[in-house]
């Protein structure tokens, strides 16, 4: 899938929900597709992909079919995109897949295969201690696993640094800065006063 897909997809989304067919929370990506995209090349068939509430570009990059990925967002699913058959998972609990993708890591290095875990988290996520204790974890045991932190510079509505700061991460961990379109649930407008 391309930059224009994914967005064309988020877009279409976007008109759903403002239309009511889609009467539960939804969060939009708009804003990180060329980083996102060249992630997903390093990610291969067999490797397991976690995410969080804001998972449509992850499921649809992964390979889930665009309409798969779009009735279980009408069925009101857009945060509980699961999917075993392409090894992805997700949860809507703030850093939810961390211990749960550090668990599959493990298990991966155990049992000798080829095979990777790639875990998408928000900034927000990235400052609790359960991230802290995931990255420690996966790092000191060198497990088969990159964080990658999606930074949109907000936790929901407050700007990350002011709520949190910004700390050092461990292992294989990556920053993906971009600016965000949308507010942090459903597909208002900003206003500013």
């Amino acid at each position: 899938m391309n930059k224009e897909d994914l967005i064309a997809f988020e877009e279409e989304i976007k008109e759903l929900f403002e239309a009511g067919q889609i009467r539960a929370p939804i969060h939009l990506s708009v804003g990180s597709e060329d980083k996102l995209i060249e992630i997903f090349r390093e990610i291969r068939e067999q490797d397991w992909v976690f995410s969080t509430h804001r998972s449509h570009y992850h499921a649809l990059l992964k390979g889930i079919p665009a309409e798969w990925v779009k009735n279980e967002i009408l069925a009101g699913r857009s945060m509980h995109l699961n999917n075993k058959e392409y090894r992805f998972m997700t949860s809507s609990i703030v850093g939810g897949c961390l211990p749960i993708a550090v668990g599959v890591a493990l298990a991966i290095k155990r049992r000798y295969l080829n095979e990777k875990v790639w875990v998408f988290i928000g900034d927000m996520a990235s400052t609790t201690g359960m991230c802290h204790e995931c990255m420690l974890f996966a790092s000191g045991r060198e497990l088969p696993i990159t964080f990658v932190i999606e930074n949109n510079k907000f936790s929901v509505n407050t700007p990350t640094d002011r709520a949190w700061g910004i700390g050092k991460y461990l292992g294989d961990c990556r920053i993906l800065d971009y600016e965000r379109k949308y507010p942090h649930s459903g597909a208002g407008k900003f206003v500013t006063f």
